[in-house]
């Protein structure tokens, strides 16, 4: 066989073992005959072997970073508020409440209470990191080669996917006690007060604590997928011997 069929014929097989891996990631109870794909598959490639342990080890780490590096930077003074992509303005449901009352001359009212919405945010942020890092433990050795070798936020959307629903019974409690502290049940009720004694409209009271803990939840995970991003295209922030290894297994 001459050099060039020998090379095509090689490029086959690393095309066939990836479908294999692909395959068994899908099946439960195949981790060893994904482990022995894997293997082969990175033998050829001169690598020592990746295998579906170091992957769902790999993943996990990855999202673990992603929420202390994501989380710290929220808990930061203005972490929310200076991010326009972050920042939690009135609720939508209750925006008609803010422009009647800014028309009334109530600015600083409304201002105060979306500062204290941020604020809550930023005091909860923190708490945020064992609730999503008991959720993270919970993936499946299954899943880790179809996030691997997805798109660059693939592990961040499985994880918001998987958790999602649990992840806003959890943090609610917290989000709860933080707008407590900073006053924000207290502005929020003031503000709700006032507009609800103006005469000849109905009476409203949005969940406001539901309201904060889910925009909180969407900007940890914004950061988690940036961070995620970072992880799959820079080598210099994978700081873990075993980021290298398995993000470095895929790097282009």
């Amino acid at each position: 066989m001459d050099e060039t069929s020998f090379n095509a014929s090689k490029k086959l097989t690393s095309v066939y073992l990836l479908f294999l891996i692909i395959g068994f990631g899908a099946c439960a109870n195949s981790s060893n005959l994904l482990d022995e794909a894997v293997s082969i598959f990175d033998e050829m490639k001169g690598d020592k072997p990746l295998t579906a342990a170091d992957a769902s080890l790999g993943i996990k780490e990855a999202l673990i970073q992603g929420i202390t590096v994501g989380a710290k930077a929220l808990a930061e003074e203005n972490g929310y508020a200076s991010r326009p992509q972050l920042r939690i303005p009135f609720p939508d449901d209750a925006k008609f409440i803010e422009d009647r009352l800014r028309s009334l001359g109530l600015n600083k009212e409304m201002d105060r209470v979306i500062s204290s919405l941020n604020n809550a945010a930023e005091d909860a942020a923190m708490k945020a990191i064992p609730v999503f890092s008991s959720a993270i433990q919970k993936m499946t050795i299954q899943d880790a080669f179809s996030i691997l070798r997805g798109d660059s936020v693939a592990a961040t959307n499985y994880l918001r996917a998987a958790t999602s629903t649990e992840l806003s019974s959890l943090f609610s409690e917290p989000v709860s006690t933080s707008l407590e502290k900073v006053e924000a049940t207290k502005y929020w009720s003031d503000v709700i007060g006032t507009y609800n004694q103006i005469p000849l409209i109905s009476k409203v009271n949005p969940d406001l604590n539901a309201y904060v803990t889910q925009k909180a939840i969407d900007g940890l995970f914004i950061m988690v997928a940036n961070e995620e991003q970072r992880i799959r295209e820079n080598p210099a922030a994978r700081t873990t011997d075993l980021l290298k290894r398995v993000f470095g297994n895929i790097a282009p």
